[in-house]
């Protein structure tokens, strides 16, 4: 046969494989069609004596940039509207590839947090960073959040606010300079939203840290907060720590933190009627629409209710106005 009758034949088709030929692009996911999760890592560096995940998962390993890049672009191109990025310690993200570069769109890409940040930005879709270590350089991507390129949310998991409970705990202890940063940071994004969880019932917690936790978030005005009594963990170091907390005891502070929390969500959430606001559609049935805003991550944040609103789809950015809000959500109707 010669090589001019080679050129012409049709391409050979692949044989069909009903395992992989149904499979999207985009790969298969368990979330709605509009978001997606978004895993730069795996592991964890820090050694937090409540914790077991580098026994379980090992030390940081973080995904080239390039990779993390060409997921979330796949991701985008089939249709999602949020990227909500995740790690052990997203902010960590790079540590252990000396945040080498690769290559993205011909353009060099560090494996760093703020030039992927930068990145992920580009793409168009609502950007919002989970698990974030409160290291200096998280200050960078503040900037990123007043000019809309990442949503203007933190998930922070501060733990507590006592030095002396954090100290135990293995984790940094200056919250008076936290308080600072985050002042700080809303200076240059006003309507950054915080979510955290915390730990009460922790060995060794004193009523005087536990009242110094209650005061620190009212301070903070966090956003969305969680709050776990402690529990022995199988193979943690705290098993080994004195001053165990009877239950009835972390039950109580448990639903007074509860109280305080939902007190400080009420008074934040009570500035925002009467404003303008993107929202994301998350469900629609006769009665109406089920949304988010910004400030609010799917299944652990509250939700904005479009009563009567019905012409919408799921996966919809649309403006609507804030007209009433309660502890955790807020109801409006479209502009």
């Amino acid at each position: 046969m010669s090589r001019l009758s080679k050129r012409c034949m049709p391409p050979r088709r692949q044989k069909h494989d009903p395992f992989i030929d149904l499979v999207p692009a985009e790969g298969l996911r368990l979330t709605p069609r509009h978001y997606a999760y978004l895993k730069i890592s795996e592991g964890c560096n820090n050694r937090c004596t409540f914790c077991i995940i580098p026994q379980l998962r090992g030390d940081l390993k973080s995904r080239p940039s390039n990779h993390v890049m060409t997921e979330a672009e796949r991701l985008v191109k089939a249709g999602v509207k949020e990227l909500l990025v995740i790690s052990q310690d997203t902010s960590a993200y790079g540590l252990d590839l000396k945040y080498a570069e690769s290559q993205w769109k011909g353009q060099p890409l560090p494996a760093r947090f703020l030039p992927l940040c930068e990145a992920l930005g580009e793409l168009g879709a609502w950007v919002r960073l989970h698990y974030v270590y409160p290291y200096p350089h998280v200050d960078t991507v503040i900037p990123l959040m007043a000019e809309g390129k990442l949503l203007p949310y933190l998930d922070i998991p501060f733990q507590h606010a006592s030095p002396a409970v954090l100290k135990a705990m293995r984790r940094p202890g200056n919250q008076e300079k936290t308080l600072e940063r985050i002042r700080r940071w809303r200076d240059v994004c006003p309507d950054l939203a915080i979510r955290s969880t915390f730990i009460v019932g922790f060995p060794g917690e004193t009523d005087e840290d536990f009242e110094l936790l209650l005061d620190w978030m009212r301070e903070a005005e966090l956003a969305r907060v969680g709050c776990f009594r402690y529990e022995p963990v199988d193979g943690a170091p705290a098993n080994d720590l004195e001053g165990a907390v009877p239950q009835e005891v972390k039950d109580e502070r448990w639903h007074r933190f509860m109280e305080t929390a939902k007190e400080v969500s009420e008074k934040r959430l009570a500035k925002i009627v009467g404003r303008e606001i993107d929202v994301i559609v998350d469900e629609v049935d006769d009665e109406g629409a089920l949304a988010r805003s910004k400030w609010d991550a799917p299944e652990i944040d509250g939700s904005v209710f479009l009563n009567g609103v019905t012409d919408v789809k799921p996966g919809e950015i649309v403006s609507v106005r804030v007209t009433q809000a309660d502890d955790y959500d807020l109801w409006a109707e479209r502009v």
